[in-house]
């Protein structure tokens, strides 16, 4: 009984690492995007390049933050959560 309370444990933690990447889905779709449009931007208007380039940059690194915190969460999830789930088990099981 105490080795399927475990099995689902590390089987939870597993799953929900693998949903929390897919949040590295929407920066990649959201970079893509604001890429392409200052490319737009800078092929209407080149003498705007550095204003174009700057804000698009600042954009992509707060869009990308989004997949950064989904990787820390599934790091966690698939380290650091199974082991201490299984600790608190022990301790009910006694």
């Amino acid at each position: 009984m105490l080795e399927i309370a475990i099995a689902i444990i590390l089987g939870s933690c597993g799953l929900g690492a693998g949903i929390a990447m897919v949040a590295g889905i929407g920066p990649g779709i959201g970079e893509g995007n604001a890429v392409a449009k200052a490319c737009e931007a800078i092929g209407r208007q080149p003498e705007s390049k550095g204003d174009v380039t700057t804000t698009m940059l600042m954009g992509c690194a707060v869009a990308e933050t989004t997949g950064l915190y989904a990787l820390v969460i599934a790091i966690l999830l698939i380290f650091v959560a199974p082991g201490r789930f299984v600790n608190i088990l022990m301790k009910i099981v006694g």
